[in-house]
């Protein structure tokens, strides 16, 4: 269905031009879009002018114009008086009428496509023919990336991000829910995943900058059949979910990036909290006072360097190694050694995973 303001817009236009009157029904006789306040007509009229097998006809001084979508009729075209200027402004209406009619139809059907292609909606043997019918190329490079809004129905963010990207036609942005904005991106030869990091930050700019809207932006790998386009978003919504828990100060992130995330992402919830029994026993990390966390964080963030550590904290060397005694006094865990140092990060990341868990249910 075209949208009533690309309507409007169309015979606005004609009427500025010709200084003919248009009116657009619908096949109940209501207006849909109109150039005059007209006068009042029998829907009656306009109803068996609809049932009729005439394609026009001059009604109470008016060209009524039938307006098809391939064989059936989709609207009523109203053009005002009944002269031959009239009559030959209507068949120019309704031409431009019915060929914004199949460009929206093939938006549609496009559309709808590909979210059935991302959602693994289709069976293979239907996703050529589609794509065929479509003039969709099956074997070419591609990629996902879902934009995250802060709010539902982001309108502007929207028409942000189909501005710009505008020039590249066969580029294809579409939506899932009423939160996330898809884009499926066509590479162009020699793009590769830094290309890609690149556009993720030059939508997120544009989109804070233009829309006002804070979004958060994951992107899956590249696939170079259509078919695999649902792989490349589940991994794009997947590093959305992983990124929320694990990478809290990333708003641009690559399913590639995940790292273990991922894994525990995967997890059942049960053998996580057996995990985090036997690595912490009754001392778990959400007991940890926050001079405790923020030395672990930062003795993390700083490749387990002592002194870079106690430098950032401001504080002296020995106060840092006796902090770490006492963690370690309190958990059996040295994390200055790598082995533990890793168990203790893998532990922290999972506690998060739980606690995200325990707030979706």
């Amino acid at each position: 269905m075209i949208l009533s303001q690309v309507l409007q817009k169309s015979i606005d236009e004609l009427r500025t031009i010709t200084r003919i009157e248009l009116c657009v029904l619908d096949l109940k006789g209501q207006v849909v879009v109109s150039t005059f306040e007209r006068d009042e007509i029998p829907t009656e009229a306009v109803q068996q002018f609809a049932d009729s097998a005439a394609e026009s006809q001059v009604i109470h001084g008016y060209h009524f114009l039938k307006i098809f979508d391939g064989r059936t009729v989709e609207y009523i075209l109203m053009a005002k008086g009944s002269t031959e200027d009239a009559y030959m402004i209507g068949k120019v209406a309704v031409s431009q009428i019915q060929n914004l009619i199949i460009a929206y139809k093939d938006r549609f059907d496009k559309n709808n496509f590909i979210q059935n292609l991302l959602l693994n909606h289709m069976p293979a043997v239907d996703i050529y023919n589609r794509a065929r019918k479509l003039h969709i190329k099956a074997e070419v490079r591609r990629l996902v990336f879902i934009i995250e809004t802060k709010h539902e129905k982001d309108n502007s963010a929207h028409e942000t991000l189909k501005t710009l990207f505008a020039s590249r036609t066969k580029d294809i942005i579409t939506a899932i829910d009423e939160k996330n904005m898809i884009l499926v991106r066509e590479l162009d030869d020699g793009e590769a995943y830094e290309d890609m990091e690149e556009i993720a930050m030059l939508i997120r700019d544009m989109l804070n900058m233009e829309a006002m809207s804070a979004v958060r932006i994951a992107y899956g790998t590249i696939v170079n059949d259509i078919k695999k386009l649902s792989k490349s978003y589940k991994e794009a919504k997947m590093a959305l979910d992983v990124g929320r828990i694990f990478y809290t100060e990333k708003n641009t992130i690559a399913y590639s990036t995940l790292g273990i995330g991922r894994l525990i992402f995967q997890l059942p919830v049960p053998l996580c909290e057996m995990f985090m029994k036997e690595t912490f026993g009754d001392c778990m990390p959400d007991t940890f006072d926050d001079e405790t966390l923020m030395t672990i964080n930062k003795f993390f963030e700083n490749n387990l360097n002592v002194s870079e550590t106690s430098r950032q904290l401001y504080v002296h060397r020995n106060t840092l190694v006796y902090r770490l005694e006492k963690l370690q006094k309190s958990t059996g865990l040295d994390i200055r050694v790598f082995e533990d140092a890793l168990t203790f990060k893998i532990a922290l990341m999972v506690d998060n995973y739980m606690k995200y868990m325990k707030n979706e249910r």
